[in-house]
């Protein structure tokens, strides 16, 4: 992989669109995940399918797909996308992402998402991103604490997953804030 395909780097990871050709390496990802991603996505297979749909949602100025790749082999660590952009007034989105099993808790995923945000309130030009965390999913809720997020609220029955709605806590970061944190500043 070019150093040019990559949008933002790290000291360990490497940042850039999710493309068509990731599809077999991502659902691979997706298989040996299904465990441990379950309870927080559900049982879903990455078909072909709805892999296709997802480029295509990707394509629209609403929506952007990242993967997160290490330097040295390349390899796709993590994911990232930004659902539900509105532009105008509110220069905001809806930040989603996913570690998988083989690299987990090596903060991988740290790294990779402090390159989205970075990406994300650069070039993107976005104020604010928010991020819905189930309440017992304490390593997201963690993750995105590190990162400069405040949590600003509950949402009840907010997403239907493995069967059945689930709470999940709604937490935001501005452009300032995930600044002032990637920096070390106090919040």
């Amino acid at each position: 992989m070019a150093a040019t395909d990559y949008l933002e780097h790290g000291p360990r990871v490497a940042v850039r669109r999710v493309r068509r050709q990731d599809y077999a390496e991502l659902s691979a990802l997706r298989r040996e995940s299904a465990e441990m991603l379950r309870r927080w996505l559900g049982a879903r297979e990455m078909t072909v399918e709805a892999f296709e749909d997802s480029l295509e949602r990707f394509e629209q100025p609403t929506h952007e797909g990242f993967v997160i790749c290490l330097h040295d082999t390349g390899a796709i660590v993590g994911g990232v996308n930004i659902n539900n952009i509105v532009r105008g007034s509110l220069q905001c989105g809806t930040l989603g992402y996913t570690a998988y099993a083989s690299t987990t808790g090596r903060g991988y995923l740290t790294e990779g998402l402090r390159l989205v945000l970075r990406y994300a309130f650069g070039p993107l030009e976005l104020h604010r991103l928010e991020a819905n965390i189930q309440p017992e999913n304490t390593p997201s809720l963690r993750l995105v604490e590190r990162l400069g997020f405040r949590r600003e609220g509950y949402s009840v029955a907010f997403q239907f997953i493995d069967g059945e709605w689930r709470d999940h806590e709604r937490w935001a970061v501005t452009a300032e804030a995930a600044d002032r944190s990637s920096r070390g500043v106090e919040l």
